[in-house]
């Protein structure tokens, strides 16, 4: 086959993404009116691209052919998309919030975080088999835990907010746990990751971590000031999110080219880094503009596209099951048990379980970072969409039903 000319390639480029695009907005807002997130639209709009004939040979070998660049370069655009929203989230942090939850939504959290990396590990285990610690089924199993270990707030916050419960104490300590927990998990993500690749031994990893957060602090403080004098003189300047995104790619590109570290990591610590800034919420919406018209959509629709739905076999199902299953209860039994302990009622350590159970792009996020390294295969995508429309499903309602019900308890 002759190589394609650079004005083939583009023109296939410029076909491909404006079908994406298109079509994953359109699914995701129809998905978003019968109350799903609009995330798993557009996974949906992947996975229904993938019979189109302009999308069939997705995720397989082309290395060579015009569709081979084409996909290259929307995984190039979905990289990007990874970083702008974890950059967005960093930005979206609420530091004093974090200062003021104190030791209980700390303590949830990492409880949150650690229940389901070890019960996941576990489940996957028995799946697969365990042949000893340090060997890549073990690795596999670890990393199929450290997906469990993400939180998504947002339809707990919205469900809330609906009840008039989100300024609540206890509403706070969702809240203010599920922001710890993505700390916690990516945290978890970067060391599951440094010893599964052979990036050195767990000390090794540890090591490089706290380097990569020292270096982060120092270097953010002095970006902060920088920042903050710069805010001061020019506010709303649109120079200050394109610098701060500037930041963030650098930021990125240092946390895994020197210190072994996922990049989102890097990316989500720059947000962190200007998250107290007068200006942070404009930051954030201009990220978030660049990041909803195209770069999202692309992201999410290309997990679609890349999940491998012709190998939903039996044993699959039933592993999807079981994920399902572990991941929602995991979240229940680390966030509710220790929330029982540190003197929350059965019913409020309940809700605060229940809250923290919805899984979302952080996951999706984990998983292609799985799927980028060969840690997992694309078809365990497919449980994981799955425990996001599922928990995204069964959590509003029961949120709702475990309020009424102390409403009319105290009646």
């Amino acid at each position: 086959m002759e190589k394609a000319t650079n004005s083939e390639v583009v023109l296939q480029i410029l076909m491909s993404v404006g079908i994406i695009v298109i079509v994953a907005k359109y699914i995701g807002t129809l998905v978003k009116k019968i109350g799903f997130p609009q995330v798993a639209g557009m996974i949906v709009a992947g996975l229904l691209l993938k019979v189109f004939p302009w999308f069939r040979h997705f995720g397989t070998d082309a290395a060579g052919t015009l569709f081979g660049e084409t996909e290259q370069f929307i995984s190039y655009l979905a990289e990007i998309g990874v970083i702008l929203i974890m950059f967005s989230a960093g930005l979206g942090t609420n530091l004093k919030s974090l200062a003021k939850s104190g030791l209980k939504a700390t303590v949830i959290a990492l409880c949150g975080v650690l229940v389901p990396l070890f019960l996941g590990t576990v489940m996957a285990l028995c799946f697969w088999g365990f042949d000893g610690f340090g060997t890549l089924n073990f690795y596999k199993a670890m990393f199929i835990g450290t997906i469990l270990t993400a939180t998504s707030v947002s339809i707990s916050v919205a469900t809330l907010k609906e009840l008039g419960k989100l300024k609540s104490d206890l509403g706070q300590t969702i809240v203010s746990a599920a922001i710890i927990d993505d700390v916690f998990g990516i945290i978890a993500l970067t060391v599951v990751l440094g010893i599964s690749t052979g990036s050195g031994g767990i000390g090794v990893i540890l090591v490089k971590t706290v380097l990569f957060f020292i270096g982060a602090i120092i270097t953010g403080y002095i970006l902060f000031r920088v920042f903050l004098w710069y805010d001061r003189r020019h506010p709303h300047s649109r120079r200050i999110p394109i610098y701060g995104l500037g930041i963030a790619f650098v930021y990125a590109y240092c946390a895994e080219k020197f210190f072994g570290i996922a990049d989102i990591t890097g990316a989500y610590v720059a947000g962190v880094v200007f998250c107290s800034l007068t200006d942070a919420p404009y930051m954030e919406q201009k990220i978030d503009i660049n990041s909803y018209m195209i770069f999202s959509p692309v992201f999410f629709a290309s997990i679609g596209l890349k999940t491998d739905l012709s190998g939903m076999d039996l044993p699959l199902l039933w592993f999807s099951l079981a994920f399902v299953v572990v991941g929602c209860g995991a979240k229940i039994i680390g966030c509710s048990g220790v929330s029982r302990l540190m003197g929350y009622s059965w019913k409020e350590a309940y809700q605060i379980g229940l809250g923290m159970m919805v899984r979302g792009e952080v996951a999706l996020i984990v998983a292609q970072k799985g799927l980028s390294v060969g840690i997992v295969d694309s078809k365990y995508f497919a449980p994981v969409i799955l425990l996001i429309i599922v928990s995204s499903m069964i959590v509003p309602v029961l949120l709702k039903k475990a309020f009424a019900e102390r409403k009319a308890d105290s009646v």
